[in-house]
Formats: C-alpha cells, sequence, structure tokens
C-alpha cells in the first residue's frame, strides 16, 4: 500500500510556501487538504482560485452543495471541513445532517438546491426535466445552474483527492451519516 503524506511548508516550492504564509494569517492553520495540493507546483493556487471566485450562489448555498457532494462522494475530510463551515454559516447541528443527506425541509429554496446538488451528482448532470423544473420554480436560473456544476466539480476534486491519498483529518470529525443506495 503506498502511504501518501502531507508536505511541510519547508518541502513545497517557495511561491506554496508564500500560500501558506497566506492561508496561516487568514485561517490560523494550513489544512493538510490544501497541503497536500502544495506538492504540486501549481495545484494549490490552481484549486483556491477556482475555490474561491465569484458565485451567483451564497456562501450558505455553497455549503450546501459542498455538503451535499462531500456526504454523496464519501469525502470525511471535506465533510469534517464543511460540518464547520456550515456551522459558521449558520446552520445548525442537525440542519448540517439534513444537508448531508441530500434535502433541507427547513427551507424550501435550500431544499431544491440540496435535491437538485444530489440529482446532478449522482446522475452525472443527467437529470430529469422535472427535477429542472423543479430547481427553477425554487428561484434559481442558469446563472445558478452553472455556478453550482462548477462548484460540485470544486468539491469533487477535493473529494477524490483525500479519498485517494487518506490523508489526517486536521478538522473535528463530522458525525458518521449513512445513507441508503439504489
Amino acid at each position: 500500500m503506498s502511504k501518501f503524506t502531507v508536505p511541510s511548508k519547508a518541502e513545497v516550492s517557495e511561491s506554496n510556501q508564500q500560500i501558506f504564509d497566506q492561508l496561516e494569517k487568514g485561517l490560523g492553520f494550513v489544512p493538510n487538504l490544501y497541503a497536500y495540493y502544495a506538492k504540486s507546483e501549481t495545484a494549490l493556487p490552481d484549486y483556491l482560485a477556482l475555490q474561491n471566485r465569484k458565485s451567483s450562489l451564497t456562501k450558505k448555498e455553497r455549503e450546501v452543495v459542498n455538503l451535499v457532494v462531500s456526504q454523496y462522494n464519501g469525502c470525511e475530510y471535506c465533510q469534517s471541513a464543511h460540518t464547520v463551515l456550515g456551522g459558521l454559516n449558520g446552520f445548525t447541528a442537525d440542519q448540517i445532517l439534513e444537508i448531508r443527506g441530500g434535502t433541507a425541509s427547513f427551507d424550501a429554496k435550500l431544499d431544491a438546491l440540496a435535491k437538485f446538488t444530489l440529482d446532478v451528482t449522482a446522475n452525472k448532470g443527467r437529470v430529469q426535466h422535472t427535477a429542472k423544473d423543479a430547481f427553477f420554480a425554487a428561484g434559481y436560473d442558469e446563472v445558478n445552474l452553472i455556478d453550482i456544476v462548477i462548484n460540485i466539480g470544486d468539491k469533487i476534486i477535493s473529494n477524490y483527492i483525500h479519498n485517494l491519498a487518506q490523508f489526517e483529518i486536521d478538522f473535528p470529525l463530522a458525525q458518521k451519516l449513512e445513507l441508503a443506495t439504489a
């Protein structure tokens, strides 16, 4: 079995060391996921640019997408990180668990978003017209659809990296949530 390690600041390029300094200043630490990306000269800045791009989605809506996709892909790292971020964006622990399951009964618009995100992720974008109709009826538009797909792609990248490398989770572990699979 291969052993994947998270590099220290001294083990990454000078440009990535500068990004580490910015992350430490802004977050108080460099999350292991970001440090792992820094093994590549370009992956960390490219990923941060994608993650921090402007979006038509609110921070809460982006967290809904992050939580749903991370749960679907079984990424414990991202489930844990986004459980913390979801709480910082105003979701309760029970709401976060519900969102991870693909619904948000406490808010009709976020519920449509969670269901649509799960459908898009599970069906690789091949959703039924009824799913798109429900999404648009909830008040979303085509710009939102594009931003949701980009957000899903962002999360899939991180989910797959952690699922492959399995480095240490440096956030409080998210509660396990077992979902029935079709």
